[in-house]
């Protein structure tokens, strides 16, 4: 190829077929053309067809298509090297050979980097088939930005436009120690060093595939692996960037992402050997790395869990990832204006844990005081023409609870508390006096809730609805009715009867309806002067 292609896409392969064809279709395919583009596809040892589809391309289209075929590696580090060692275009792009691209994304990507001055180029990412990318990089275009003023450190594959002049000059390559996540110090490293970082986000160019068989090497290393090739990256890092905000901008992703996936759910089916292990693991990164800026901008639940691996508390680590999974939350203990998760461990005197590891930052949690929150009973008290309506309501809140209150609310709460199931009250919303009886009373998993609110002789559908402050902020949950009894409806009033009935809305929530019991009819005439008018009117 005597000619200089403006980009040289590298292709590393290992048994990707049928996800191979349509990633090397989506490349002929570019609107960049195919004579600005040169294509390096390493077969890293495959045992499927792919060697063989790799060949297929490279006959058909011989001056764009490069194909080495090497020994397996165990990893893409090594292919991609290769790769690197005989690129020969301005810019270099990486993609995954199950994945594939937008057809113009390349050209996009390119004239990004050229108008801008740009070493790295991010293109837009979005997965499919279930595959989770994180998508806030790409909620504008950006001309201009670091890697320590974005979220870049989320977005630390190497999918991105490089330019190669930048990979030359520092020798940049892939470390092939490591199975797992050897495109970070690639890719920390590039954006450290570049002169402009640019983001294309009004087109989608890359499509990241979650196989069928979840066979991807991201989704298939166990949880010691993971530790290993996380602790080398950060190592990695650390030797790069000095200790101070910079350095903390990119461990916040390592500290939110990589190792507290080290202790969900599948934390539990590990074997104690392996469960201290990890533990101990995470406590030498943790030592060394986790700032108190770190800690106190995480989110409680990821910094509780790595605050309990590194004091060593895995009997109790466990049992809060256990409690967690079963209830959906944990008991939130408030006192005065603060407010902290009370996961096992909290003051616990023998760990001895700060309470900041535990202490609810600027977080809001509607969706985990929605889960704890649960209709204990419900029933009528009726007194002559006098009702009310008594009700027992958890809440996973201990400590100052006085100010918590149960209220029959009018209309509907807004579709942002659709998926959560609660929401923070607006500062400049005024709420009602509560009107009723209420008393607490203390509960193993939180604290009982008891109100006797009159319903009162009115035509109304009103949700019961929980208000209680936690951590600086007002919350306003809809008590859940699905699967619980209500009471049954009723008649009351002799003179000017009322009915009231207690259901679950299509949303699940418990609402208490009242209205007359023989509504007014209107006469004959007022039904037609209505009709009449308001036809009228339209």
């Amino acid at each position: 190829m005597s000619r200089t292609p403006d980009v040289t896409v590298v292709v590393a392969v290992y048994n990707t077929m049928p996800y191979l064809t349509e990633c090397l279709n989506s490349l002929v395919e570019q609107s960049i053309g195919l004579d600005r583009l040169e294509v390096v596809a390493v077969d890293d040892g495959s045992t499927d067809d792919s060697g063989k589809e790799l060949d297929r391309f490279a006959e058909r289209y011989p001056e764009t298509f490069k194909v080495i075929h090497q020994a397996n590696s165990g990893g893409p580090a090594a292919p991609s090297n290769r790769a690197l060692d005989v690129a020969t275009g301005r810019y270099v792009y990486f993609i995954g050979a199950d994945d594939y691209l937008g057809n113009e994304a390349l050209e996009r990507l390119v004239a990004s980097a050229d108008e801008n001055g740009s070493d790295v180029v991010a293109g837009k990412m979005v997965g499919t088939n279930g595959r989770y990318v994180r998508q806030k990089l790409y909620e504008a275009n950006a001309s201009s930005l670091s890697l320590f003023d974005s979220d870049l450190p989320f977005a630390l594959a190497n999918t991105k436009l490089f330019r190669r002049e930048l990979v030359e000059k520092h020798e940049l390559r892939f470390p092939e120690d490591l199975p797992v996540g050897s495109d970070q110090p690639f890719t920390i490293e590039a954006c450290f060093r570049a002169r402009n970082i640019s983001v294309v986000a009004d087109y989608t160019c890359y499509y990241a595939v979650k196989r069928g068989d979840a066979s991807n090497i991201t989704y298939r290393a166990n949880h010691l692996a993971r530790l290993k090739c996380t602790a080398e990256i950060m190592h990695f890092t650390a030797r790069l960037i000095e200790a101070g905000p910079r350095r903390d901008a990119v461990f916040e992703r390592h500290f939110v992402w990589e190792l507290a996936k080290l202790i969900q759910d599948d934390f539990l089916e590990l074997d104690r050997e392996t469960q201290q292990e990890v533990c101990a693991g995470i406590a030498e990164l943790a030592d060394a790395y986790f700032t108190e800026e770190l800690r106190d901008s995480m989110d409680v639940k990821r910094r509780a869990r790595i605050c309990l691996a590194q004091g060593g508390a895995v009997d109790e680590l466990t049992e809060a990832i256990r409690d967690e999974a079963r209830r959906g939350t944990p008991t939130f203990h408030v006192e005065g204006p603060r407010a902290y998760a009370a996961y096992p461990g909290f003051r616990d005197t023998r760990l001895a844990l700060p309470d900041r590891s535990f202490e609810l930052m600027e977080e809001k949690v509607p969706g985990r005081l929605a889960k704890g929150t649960k209709l204990l009973a419900a029933a009528w008290e009726q007194e002559g023409d006098g009702l009310h309506v008594a009700l027992s309501v958890r809440i996973p809140v201990t400590g100052d609870t006085e100010g918590a209150v149960i209220r029959l609310a009018d209309g509907a709460m807004p579709k942002s508390a659709d998926k959560p199931g609660a929401m923070v009250v607006p500062d400049d919303r005024e709420l009602p006096d509560p009107v009723g009886e209420f008393r607490t009373e203390a509960d193993p998993e939180g604290t009982v809730l008891h109100a006797r609110i009159p319903v009162g002789a009115i035509h109304a559908t009103r949700g019961v609805r929980v208000y209680l402050r936690l951590a600086g902020r007002t919350y306003e949950i809809p008590v859940r009715g699905k699967g619980e009894p209500m009471p049954l409806a009723r008649r009351w009033r002799r003179a000017d009867p009322y009915r009231v009935s207690a259901t679950v809305n299509k949303k699940g929530r418990m609402v208490i309806t009242t209205g007359p019991l023989f509504p007014v009819q209107k006469s004959l005439g007022s039904r037609l002067r209505s009709r009449l008018f308001g036809s009228k009117r339209k």
